[in-house]
């Protein structure tokens, strides 16, 4: 079999073995894809695996020999599924892998904001304490979460790590989910509807998918419900925000903070609105990324495409 990695290096960019899929057939690997080698690349390819090439009916039109596409990451949005089921391809993605590191550097960027730890770093090291007459310096305002109403929007895996977290904080949780209110963990009240979360909550921490539905959910209106004390939090997918709406409301002060790991376009432009607003923080797409995730993340990709080989593939989503 021969194995293509379209985009090996963002992974896996040298700190782990592929030797476990070497032993699967001849591997072939890509640190990188400009668009204009996807198709040349895959030619010859009885299987793929991409972390964020995009692959397109066309292109699968012109790889007769693919079967598998597995996908390096839970999200597989970048594949055109129905191309991939005309054709005979079975797609497979990594479900769960990362849901500690996610849920981690959700809080993260919480505490962040709330303690503004970076701030201070900066602060001390030019001189700022050293020249206060008193014993504790601060110029910012500090917040203390517990007492405070989580909001979480999406109550998978990683929603219910954050829910976790947040209540051994000593915070309140609100979830908004299709769960029914009894299959909620003690502790997690079900909100009546998406206004109502933002509107009551303290922080609103984003973890849903994104399709139809969910794309610019945080518009304009919705941030207009929100307390001009709110944080909002995005480790999911950056269109699910307006970020035009976002940048507005942190101008005009009408929410508090904003703490970002995504965003609409990935990296982002010069010119995108949230460079320049207040009190808007960021990551850049690293909450998926710790080491022991990847390390998670190397084994699945391997089981998947060794269970496809044998006839019964895990993790299939076509």
């Amino acid at each position: 079999m021969k194995i293509v990695v379209l985009d090996a290096y963002t992974g896996n960019p040298g700190d782990l073995s592929w030797q476990p899929m070497r032993e699967l057939g001849e591997l072939i690997l890509y640190d990188r894809t400009p668009a204009e080698l996807i198709v040349e690349r895959g030619k010859e390819a009885d299987a793929i695996l991409i972390n964020k090439v995009v692959l397109t009916r066309e292109m699968m039109e012109q790889w007769p020999k693919l079967r598998y596409i597995g996908v390096i990451a839970t999200g597989f949005n970048i594949v055109d599924i129905e191309a991939a089921r005309d054709h005979g391809i079975v797609v497979t993605n990594v479900p769960a892998y990362s849901t500690p590191s996610v849920a981690q550097l959700a809080m993260a960027h919480l505490l962040n904001i709330c303690c503004q730890v970076q701030h201070y770093t900066d602060e001390v090291r030019e001189g700022m304490w050293s020249r206060c007459p008193d014993f504790s310096f601060t110029d910012t305002r500090l917040v203390e979460i517990a007492g405070k109403r989580m909001g979480i929007v999406g109550f998978g895996q990683i929603g219910q790590a954050v829910a976790k977290i947040a209540l051994s904080f000593g915070m309140s949780v609100t979830a908004f989910t299709s769960k029914d209110s009894s299959a909620l963990p003690e502790g997690v009240e079900k909100a009546e509807s998406l206004d109502a979360l933002v509107s009551e909550c303290d922080v609103v921490s984003l973890h849903c998918p994104l399709n139809a539905e969910t794309r610019g959910m945080i518009d304009s209106r919705r941030l207009s419900l929100m307390k001009p004390t709110a944080i909002l939090l995005n480790t999911a997918r950056g269109p699910l925000v307006d970020e035009q709406a976002l940048a507005e409301a942190l101008h005009d002060g009408r929410i508090m903070a904003a703490g970002l790991d995504v965003m609409a376009v990935e990296p982002p432009k010069a010119d995108n609105p949230l460079l320049a607003a207040p009190n808007c923080y960021f990551t850049p797409h690293i909450a998926w990324a710790s080491a022991e995730a990847r390390a998670r993340l190397m084994v699945v990709i391997t089981r998947n495409l060794k269970t496809f080989m044998e006839g019964h593939p895990e993790n299939k989503v076509n």
